[in-house]
């Protein structure tokens, strides 16, 4: 007689560190949205507070985890994936119509004192509908057309949301560029866009002259070192030329140096051409030409009036500090700064913290709650918090590499993803890391829907994997 098999329990671990982290979240809003005169007594004046609020949002959550993992079977969010997808995008369209608006963007719902952020909801959709495209295409993303219809899927989200214009949930829809690695999207294009990222910072850190002097080095150098012979020492000789050129441009010798050093890079050119190293000459070549047209064009722009006035001045406060205001587009991050610093080790203790519970830092319970963590926990609290969340994406990763069906596993690596980019933008946004745009930190920020939307798609990640086994 064939043993019956036990369905997989719900993930433990799992459920562990999304109820730390929800409860790190609930514990540093009371502590940082304490009233000067402390809390109103009684249920009532509680909830009329940032955590009481917050409260009841994180009850409504653990009532949805409820009825996902007993009430709704697994086949609804396989089969409704599209049309769930579908709702989520006509949400993002109504709200530009009827949506409350709120610091300049038209990105909420409002209704009996509550809001609701439609985008948050769409992260999850477009989770769905790629995890539904991955299973019908999955080893089929070497094919220009399918790698073209899996980005549309998360693009027209994100188009519509920077309409709104909300730059921070737009920049969170690039965490499905994982789900596409996952599922055999090449390397290569990852490489060509860190490149292309890489050059677009550079040109706006550094002068053309500069940049362009650093790529013919570059470039130099790496013709030199495929040399049959002695290629170190001409590759070593390359650079050195590179250096004395930049040099020279510095000293006040104008083009002329970069005149020289073209002379050089087109003589190592010609040898490889002779040698037939078309591949070597051919890539070399196209880097050289992306990367100059990438930093002239983000020169250019960075030191024109093309960009609107506070993107600009975003830009300066992420890349140029010391030209910023300190008073003005550079305040936010400053303070921010100050408070993370002014945690020490340890930190100063809960509703110990002067910075953000005096609201030098704007936005504390929202954007900026991690410089909230590092003054009142320290290096100590910020430390076991980014441990806690490497750990939660570490598990979801192992409860996507278990999975016996491809839906199940990009659904996993959608939510890794988004997770993913939340995390190291709004972290590296408190730190100047990278520009300040809105964007919460998963399970932590205050915000209903945001806990909403994460809370979804934890929980629909756990009743998938409940029915792993499954063929």
């Amino acid at each position: 007689m064939a043993r019956s098999l036990k369905r997989p329990r719900t993930d433990v671990t799992t459920v562990i560190l999304y109820i730390f982290l929800v409860c790190t979240g609930l514990l540093m809003i009371y502590s940082v949205g304490a009233p000067a005169d402390g809390y109103p007594g009684g249920l009532s004046g509680l909830l009329t507070t940032p955590v009481g609020k917050q409260l009841v949002w994180a009850i409504i959550s653990v009532g949805m985890w409820v009825v996902v993992n007993y009430l709704i079977d697994r086949k609804v969010w396989v089969v409704g994936a599209y049309p769930i997808y579908a709702f989520t995008v006509l949400l993002l369209i109504l709200v530009l119509v009827i949506g409350k608006e709120i610091n300049g963007a038209r990105s909420w719902f409002s209704l009996a004192g509550f809001t609701f952020q439609p985008s948050e909801l769409a992260k999850f959709g477009a989770c769905l509908a790629m995890a539904a495209f991955m299973s019908q295409y999955s080893g089929k993303l070497q094919q220009l057309r399918t790698v073209v219809y899996a980005c549309i899927i998360w693009l027209i989200p994100a188009i519509v949301i920077l309409g709104q214009p909300d730059m921070g949930s737009t920049l969170v829809f690039f965490g499905f560029l994982l789900v596409m690695y996952r599922e055999g999207l090449t390397p290569l294009l990852f490489v060509l866009g860190g490149f292309t990222a890489f050059m677009v910072v550079l040109g706006m850190l550094f002068p053309f002259q500069a940049l362009l002097l650093g790529l013919l080095t570059l470039s130099a150098a790496l013709f030199a070192f495929s040399l049959p012979r002695r290629g170190l020492l001409y590759g070593l000789g390359a650079v050195a030329a590179g250096a004395g050129a930049f040099w020279a441009v510095q000293a006040g010798y104008d083009w002329q140096p970069v005149v020289g050093l073209v002379t050089l890079l087109l003589g190592l050119i010609g040898y490889h051409l002779v040698q037939r190293n078309m591949r070597l000459v051919a890539t070399s070549l196209f880097f050289i030409s992306w990367g100059l047209l990438l930093t002239f064009t983000a020169n250019y722009i960075y030191t024109s009036d093309v960009l609107p006035a506070h993107q600009h001045e975003r830009i300066v406060v992420w890349l140029h500090p010391e030209d910023a205001d300190p008073r003005g587009s550079y305040y936010n991050l400053l303070q921010s700064k100050l408070a993370i610093a002014a945690g020490g080790l340890s930190g100063r203790g809960l509703q110990q913290g002067t910075m953000t519970r005096f609201d030098y830092v704007p936005e504390q319970l929202t954007d900026f709650i991690f410089s909230a963590i590092g003054e009142e926990q320290g290096f100590i609290g910020v430390g076991m918090l980014i441990f806690i969340f490497g750990l939660l994406l570490w598990r979801i990763t192992v409860i996507a590499e278990r999975q016996r069906r491809t839906f199940a596993r990009a659904y996993a690596y959608g939510v890794a993803g988004i997770l993913l980019v939340h995390f190291l933008v709004n972290v590296g946004m408190t730190m100047g890391l990278v520009p300040v745009i809105g964007i919460p930190l998963p399970f932590i920020s205050k915000g209903g829907s945001s806990l909403l939307s994460f809370t979804l798609m934890i929980a629909v990640l756990l009743k998938l994997d409940k029915h792993r086994g499954e063929v």
